[in-house]
């Protein structure tokens, strides 16, 4: 089973951690599972940025970047050529290290 290790985030995650993921599983579910409160305002259907992640690791191995994906991207915070909406990168059959941004666009947390 591939594994995602979440780099420590100050307020998310401030240890980091390794998680296993099931094939086809999004990195903010995979997040959220394991008590990892990524922003996700839109409720993951690629209508916000507020899931921005950076995959450090095995990039490669996610699907490419649709449209709508890439359109969004462009709005995110502190973009940079490994980022993703975490709603929208599935786990395909590799480990990923996944590092959440510091910031988003969003002024108020959703508290989901």
């Amino acid at each position: 089973m591939p594994k995602i290790v979440f780099l420590p985030h100050e307020e998310l995650c401030p240890e980091g951690t390794a998680v296993e993921a099931a094939d086809g599983e999004s990195v903010l579910d995979v997040a959220l599972r394991n008590g990892i409160g990524i922003e996700h305002a839109c409720e993951k259907v690629c209508a916000c940025t507020t899931c921005h992640v950076y995959v450090r690791e095995g990039y490669d191995s996610l699907a490419e970047i649709n449209d709508n994906e890439d359109d969004m991207l462009d709005k995110a915070w502190g973009l940079d050529p490994d980022s993703r909406l975490s709603c929208q990168a599935r786990v395909n059959g590799e480990d990923l290290v996944v590092e959440i941004p510091k910031y988003t666009i969003n002024m108020v947390k959703e508290n989901h």
